[in-house]
């Protein structure tokens, strides 16, 4: 970010990603670790599935001119600016991860969540309880449901106590599935109405709840932890004694096992393609209860939080938060490369160890990614209560939506793109200038409103406009597969 022009305005520079250590692992070592992947793999098995390797394979296309562009032109001063396109991947690209950050965000406030108080509630897994939840997109849509009923139940509970006739709350829940290391770590962020909105003479009026306490949140804790293990025993996913005829289930191959034994491994902190493949042997979480601060509990591995409250009037704050929530796994700026090859990731915050930085030799660091990708298809967030897609009072709760900026100049001068193309492109527009105060359709060399007019795609023509640039015309290049015994220099 520059600042140019007399009143100083924010101007957006071109991602280069290329340039980054994120593009440099995948471009040196991606078909090696895909080829280490197909000889891993159990005979008759491809490798890895084909929603993981396709969006390891579309971050090497993100943000690369070469492959192509969208074209903004100021028609005040003539000059052009190039948009490369992105790979819209969910799993752990900086870029578009962003992106959907900043939508989301903007979304949730703006369009889903009303004017009242909310409160943040985590509900964290054990080992054993994340590899089922990340690996099998059912049983983490089931566990969500029973997170969502003890909350909401209890906030419901309370309010009828008080002596308001049928309460209903209401949340929005993102399923993440990193922890700071990159490692797979599924947990629930839950922003929770902190009340219930109770019907007076046909609408909906929102009671705040009282004030909760450590205990509140203790007892939740637990009836989670018995309501989640009682839930997978009886699904024969996890052993249970009491019934061992479950244990064919629990010990049946997954349908995927390469893909289990990237995700067990992450979940782990291990590596899995290091040497031959390890069966996924995950044992019951222990007993051991940790507190850790106020409003937080532990019990047998599982955790809940809910010291995070956001008053109704400070929208700011939840957008922060709703963005926190929503972040990608990486950020460009705390990855680097050691002199030596591997990969150097700066924690955002240090552990309570001290760490402050985590090396991973480059395959193993392949491995995270790909045990972060989601299934397609799949939501990672969803809305409950008052606030879901079907819920009665959802249009009467939900903010009015803001209202949008009208075009000076509604009649394009330029090329006609298709509307679909062109709200997508306002869009962006509009949540580059919210995030970031930098107005992309205003040009940085005189001020003028730029429009967006084409979408080259076409190889012959992106490539004479980029020679015209003196921009490179050809995609960085992509170094092939090499045998384990050239992985010992982890650069040529």
């Amino acid at each position: 970010m520059s600042d140019t022009g007399a009143d100083h305005r924010p101007t957006r520079r071109r991602r280069e990603p290329e340039k980054g250590a994120l593009y440099q692992v995948l471009a040196q070592h991606l078909e090696t670790f895909l080829e280490r992947a197909r000889g891993a793999a159990p005979e008759g098995e491809a490798g890895l599935p084909w929603f993981v390797e396709r969006e390891l394979r579309a971050y090497l296309r993100c943000g690369i001119l070469a492959y192509g562009f969208a074209r903004v032109h100021c028609f005040d001063c003539g000059k052009d600016a190039l948009v490369a396109f992105s790979c819209h991947g969910r799993g752990f690209c900086p870029s578009c991860g962003g992106r959907r950050m900043a939508e989301t965000a903007a979304h949730l406030v703006d369009r889903v969540i009303p004017h009242v108080p909310v409160r943040q509630w985590v509900l964290t897994f054990p080992f054993p309880v994340r590899y089922l939840l990340a690996y099998d997109p059912a049983l983490c849509s089931s566990v969500r449901r029973i997170f969502l009923r003890a909350v909401l139940g209890f906030l419901e509970r309370r309010a009828r106590r008080a002596g308001l006739p049928d309460p209903r709350g209401g949340a929005v829940v993102h399923a993440q599935r990193f922890g700071a290391a990159l490692n797979l770590n599924l947990h629930f962020h839950a922003l929770v109405l902190d009340g219930v909105f109770v019907d007076h003479a046909g609408t909906p009026v929102f009671h705040e709840a009282p004030p909760l306490t450590d205990e509140d949140v203790a007892r939740l804790t637990k009836t989670l932890h018995d309501r989640v293990l009682r839930h997978l025993r009886r699904a024969g996913r996890l052993y249970d004694p009491e019934h061992p005829e479950a244990a064919e289930a629990v010990n049946a191959a997954p349908d995927e096992p390469l893909l289990a034994a990237l995700a067990a491994a992450s979940v782990e902190g291990r590596s899995a393609l290091g040497s031959a493949l390890e069966p996924v042997r995950l044992e019951p979480p222990s007993e051991k209860t940790f507190v850790s601060g106020p409003l937080c509990a532990a019990h047998a591995g599982f955790t809940l939080q809910a010291h995070v409250r956001i008053a109704a009037d400070r929208r700011d704050q939840l957008e922060r938060l709703c963005r926190y929530i929503a972040r990608p796994p990486i950020a460009s700026e705390r990855l680097s490369l050691a002199p030596d090859g591997r990969v150097v990731l700066e924690l955002r915050r240090a552990f309570r160890d001290g760490t402050t930085h985590i090396l991973f030799d480059p395959l193993t660091f392949l491995e995270r990614l790909a045990a972060l990708v989601p299934r397609p298809r799949v939501h990672l967030f969803t809305y409950h209560g008052v606030l879901a897609p079907a819920a009665k009072w959802r249009e009467q709760v939900i903010p009015e939506p803001p209202v949008e900026e009208e075009d000076d100049e509604p009649e394009s001068r330029g090329p006609v793109c298709s509307p679909e193309d062109t709200a997508r492109a306002s869009r962006w527009a509009q949540l580059m200038k919210r995030v970031f105060e930098i107005d992309v359709l205003v040009c940085e060399h005189c001020g003028g409103k730029r429009e967006i007019i084409a979408f080259l795609t076409e190889t012959r023509v992106v490539q004479k406009i980029l020679a015209h640039l003196d921009l490179p015309t050809e995609p960085p290049p992509i170094a092939p597969a090499r045998s384990p015994p050239e992985l010992e220099p982890l650069f040529a």
